[in-house]
């Protein structure tokens, strides 16, 4: 009994949960003005984009003289954390993608001889041939 009652609390939560997204969305919905952009999923309003731009303005001065060393680790720091931002391939994809470039530039290699023996051949053909 002591589980039933346990359970329904927590879908008394869930459904104040569900409500609580059903009052937002609603709430954006009222949102009329034209001036001022409509506000879904937490985006920020022109308001406080103002103000945060502001705030911005100030630290860049407090911060606009920093030393050579500090910004090169600054910049080391930016591309360490870039890096682990990317997705690397596995093996089987690094192998796959390798086969095919070089599949790709054989062809290409191929096509280019071509053309360029078959040009040769016409120029000496259309010229003379010197020997």
């Amino acid at each position: 009994m002591a589980e039933n009652k346990r359970r329904s609390e927590d879908a008394g939560d869930d459904d104040r949960l569900n409500d609580e997204v059903v009052d937002d969305v609603a709430a954006d919905d009222d949102a009329t003005d034209a001036d001022e952009p409509v506000s879904r999923g937490g985006t920020a309003t022109r308001a406080r984009a103002k103000a945060e731009s502001a705030d911005e303005r100030k630290t860049r001065k407090d911060t606009e003289r920093v030393g050579l060393f500090a910004r090169i680790a600054r910049f080391f720091r930016e591309v360490v954390a870039e890096l682990r931002k990317v997705i690397w391939p596995t093996r089987k994809e690094l192998l796959t993608y390798t086969a095919v470039v070089v599949t790709f530039v054989a062809v290409m290699l191929t096509i280019v001889a071509g053309l360029d023996f078959a040009f040769a051949k016409g120029v000496l053909w259309v010229f003379g041939n010197p020997s």
